[in-house]
């Protein structure tokens, strides 16, 4: 037999299956449906629930071991750890985390994360700034004022901004804390007054940013994300303050049709 004609579609069948069942079961660990200390089901069972192979239950396994979720161990089973093990900085626990409605400590140390890593990102960018990091930037900061001008929704480009702004830093661990920022940047856009309110000083302050990484001015740059973050900073902990349900951010918002002519 040619080994040139063998079909590739059971592999990435595989690797699919093993993606959704990653998610199904870190998504119902992260929303608490198994305490931590308690066993998860059987390897068995999971087959049965997800309707997938015994390999691809392991393979997941194997995964949330990696992030911290899972221990396992002889007579012990695979048992959920305690949350304060996990990785908090993976990108899909942050997912999972997301999708199941942020918990109050977590926003609360992403809002305390955001306060400290956001300033000194952009006092490193005005320093090590590329002239590639600066048209990502700009790119991401005009994204933003054409979608409000549009009636769309810019918390894509609001994302993308910060992002860069981290990448822009040139710290390749700052950079890694892109990922865990997402859902508070997203939380924080969901309580902003700009829905309801002139979105000009809003945009104004992302532009003081960008002006002050472009004339290499760290203390400037470090002072404009201050003052750009407190406003949404300050509506996260009456959030946490309040009795109010925390939301959960299942997708990206979807940009809105332009109306026809």
């Amino acid at each position: 037999m040619n080994r040139n004609t063998a079909n590739p579609l059971p592999v990435t069948a595989s690797r699919n299956a093993h993606g959704r069942t990653l998610d199904r079961l870190g998504e119902a660990i992260v929303a608490g449906r198994y305490a931590p200390g308690s066993a998860v089901p059987t390897e068995t069972a999971l087959c049965t629930e997800f309707g997938v192979s015994r390999t691809v239950v392991r393979e997941a396994i194997k995964s949330l071991v990696a992030k911290g979720l899972l221990s396992t161990g002889p007579k012990v089973g695979t048992r959920v750890r305690p949350a304060d093990e996990w990785n908090g900085f993976d990108a899909e626990v942050v997912a999972w985390h997301s999708r199941s409605g942020l918990m109050r400590g977590l926003l609360r140390d992403l809002q305390d994360l955001r306060a400290v890593v956001e300033p000194a990102a952009a006092r490193l960018a005005a320093e090590r700034a590329t002239p590639h990091d600066v048209a990502v930037l700009t790119a991401a900061c005009a994204a933003m004022q054409a979608a409000i001008d549009d009636g769309d929704d810019p918390v894509e480009h609001l994302l993308a901004f910060h992002q860069a702004l981290l990448h822009a830093s040139g710290n390749r661990l700052l950079m890694q804390m892109a990922p865990a920022l997402g859902p508070l940047l997203r939380t924080s856009w969901a309580l902003s007054s700009v829905r309801r309110e002139a979105p000009e000083p809003w945009l104004r302050g992302h532009r003081a940013v960008l002006d002050a990484v472009v004339a290499k001015s760290p203390l400037k740059a470090e002072r404009a994300v201050e003052r750009l973050i407190a406003p949404a900073q300050a509506a996260v902990q009456e959030l946490l303050a309040s009795r109010r349900k925390l939301p959960v951010l299942q997708r990206p918002p979807a940009r809105r049709k332009p109306a026809s002519a």
